[in-house]
């Protein structure tokens, strides 16, 4: 093992959310430009668990940059600070993960999504 190694995997960390300012479990976020899930609810000192690999269930939204627009398997999919479902095609976010299902146009739906890229 190398000496100056802090964390064998670095997959899983305690860190400072850039957004949603107050994570909770379940939830899709940001951490700079990697993203991630809050594992654990941010606690009083500012942390929250986060998880950034696997594959989770979120609410995507059928939309791109130019408006409706269907998800596809494999599709790149961004999280949008502004947006509610925070997940779409819109390449104006912080690049998340990569849809494993399919989203109507116009449309919001749970599926599945591998984390990173």
């Amino acid at each position: 093992m190398a000496t100056n190694e802090v964390f064998r995997d670095g997959d899983r960390l305690q860190v400072a959310c850039t957004h949603p300012a107050t994570p909770v479990s379940g939830d899709p976020v940001r951490f700079g430009q990697r993203p991630g899930v809050c594992e654990v609810s941010e606690g009083s000192g500012g942390l929250a668990s986060v998880k950034f690999s696997g594959v989770f269930e979120f609410p995507v939204k059928g939309v791109d940059g130019s408006g409706n627009a269907g998800v596809s398997e494999g599709d790149v999919l961004y999280y949008v600070d502004g947006d509610t479902p925070k997940l779409s095609k819109k390449t104006t976010g912080v690049r998340f993960g990569y849809a494993m299902g399919g989203v109507a146009s116009g449309e919001t739906a749970t599926i599945r999504v591998i984390i990173g890229y």
